[in-house]
């Protein structure tokens, strides 16, 4: 490139020779017989007047950054575009149900569900507004064909979506964390205008990360085949931080919090004689009195925890619950997001800022293995939520009318039903307690 940028004398010096030599008919006819056909291609070109290609020595399937754009047949291009788009709209259509199901229905209208509800909106931003162009990106091998000012608005928009549906997931880890720790004093805080402060400042937290390349601080990638984030290094340092690796730590730090909360809440309602040991069975049957008045204390105590304990109980299964629940969430949001982010911190270590030297099926892999976390959140709420569950089910089976009538009569079927089982449970810990007493009163006689 060198040469031909500073020997445009020696070009036109070469062109003038070759015109010379080929008014010749001798030295034709030695060109032809002696010039390999693209080198003559070449020399005949510079006859006419065309510029030397400057380009000739790139590969024609590179762009500038080195990238190489990969070539599909035709049934990889049906295969990929169909599980594309099916990831597609199967996230449209679950973040969907959390939207609606929250907005027509009135049990599910809590400020708790707010947060959902933005969690559902961000993730139905990724499926609208980013899916379908990385779709018909990677459907034509990688290439970028929309353009130079569509680059900056498609990656600002992809950087804002994908960050508020992961901050708003530390967002509710933290509720869940204060509604059990504080069960007491958080639910009155938690109102519908401490709800929207928090996702107000969710979203311009995650608008924050895509300004600084729309005012110049760190330039995206962009030319006619490659439209990549900056990869600046204080800027992959400082997105890659705010977007995923302090939000992931607030919620393991969560997760362990709840967890220890659970563990300690189930240490707390085991008491003497549940479970019994085998070995603590076989000495009681050593002697019946014995056994007998052990097991009068064990029904005396489980009828003082059904009866004083019930409140205890209810936090006990709410913990367990939301430990469970922000498990199986946090899980899901590492094994989704962290293969993809450990790569764009160390691509601007590994290739330097100016490109991607990463191999394009690697970047594309790990790209929508994040988005289908914003595919599989409205399951896992769902999953673990019946009244979201039940609401799904009567929607997608288009019975609308009396959701929440419906809703008001499982909650009563399931309270019945708790009520049944501890009245149930009384009942033959008096029972047993006055065989016991017979018992006992025949012996004494």
């Amino acid at each position: 490139m060198v040469i031909i940028i500073n020997s445009s004398h020696l070009y036109s010096d070469i062109r003038s020779y070759i015109i010379e030599d080929l008014e010749d008919p001798s030295s034709s006819v030695m060109i032809s017989g002696s010039f390999n056909p693209s080198l003559l291609k070449i020399i005949q070109d510079a006859t006419t007047g065309s510029p030397l290609p400057t380009s000739s020595f790139a590969s024609e399937n590179d762009t500038q950054c080195g990238e190489q754009i990969l070539n599909y047949g035709h049934i990889e291009k049906l295969v990929i575009g169909a599980i594309l788009s099916l990831i597609t709209l199967l996230t449209i259509a679950g973040n969907c149900l959390v939207v609606i199901s929250v907005c027509f229905v009135k049990k599910l209208r809590q400020p708790s569900n707010y947060l959902i509800v933005s969690l559902a909106l961000a993730d139905l931003s990724v499926a609208i507004a980013v899916m379908p162009f990385v779709s018909v990106t990677d459907l034509i091998g990688g290439k970028w064909i929309f353009g130079h000012v569509f680059c900056n608005v498609f990656i600002a928009m992809d950087v804002m979506c994908c960050t508020a549906s992961i901050m708003t997931l530390c967002v509710i880890s933290i509720d869940r964390y204060l509604g059990i720790t504080r069960p007491l004093t958080y639910p009155v805080r938690q109102n519908g205008k401490c709800m929207a402060k928090m996702i107000l400042c969710v979203w311009l937290l995650s608008a924050s990360i895509t300004l600084p390349p729309l005012f110049g601080w760190a330039q995206n990638v962009n030319d006619d085949k490659v439209c990549l984030i900056s990869q600046d290094f204080g800027y992959t340092i400082y997105s890659t931080a705010v977007a995923f690796y302090i939000p992931m730590s607030v919620m393991l730090f969560m997760y362990y919090r709840i967890f220890k909360a659970a563990k300690r809440s189930a240490a707390k309602h085991k008491f003497a004689g549940f479970p019994r040991s085998e070995e603590s069975e076989g000495m009681i049957a050593a002697n019946g009195v014995v056994k007998i008045h052990k097991e009068s204390e064990e029904c005396t105590n489980l009828s003082k925890l059904l009866k004083n304990d019930r409140k205890n109980i209810s936090i006990f299964k709410r913990e367990q619950k939301a430990a469970t629940t922000l498990g199986i969430i946090v899980g899901a949001f590492t094994i989704c997001w962290l293969p993809f982010f450990i790569l764009s911190t160390a691509r601007p270590f590994i290739c330097g800022t100016e490109c991607s030297c990463i191999p394009l099926w690697m970047e594309r892999t790990f790209l929508w293995l994040g988005y289908a976390n914003s595919l599989i959140n409205p399951f896992i709420y769902a999953f673990f939520n019946r009244d979201l569950r039940t609401t799904y089910r009567n929607l997608l089976q288009c019975r609308y009318r009396n959701i929440n009538r419906k809703l008001s009569a499982a909650g009563m079927h399931e309270a019945l039903k708790l009520a049944e089982r501890r009245d149930h449970t009384l009942k033959n810990c008096s029972q047993e307690d006055l065989l016991q007493e017979q018992f006992i009163s025949r012996l004494r006689s």
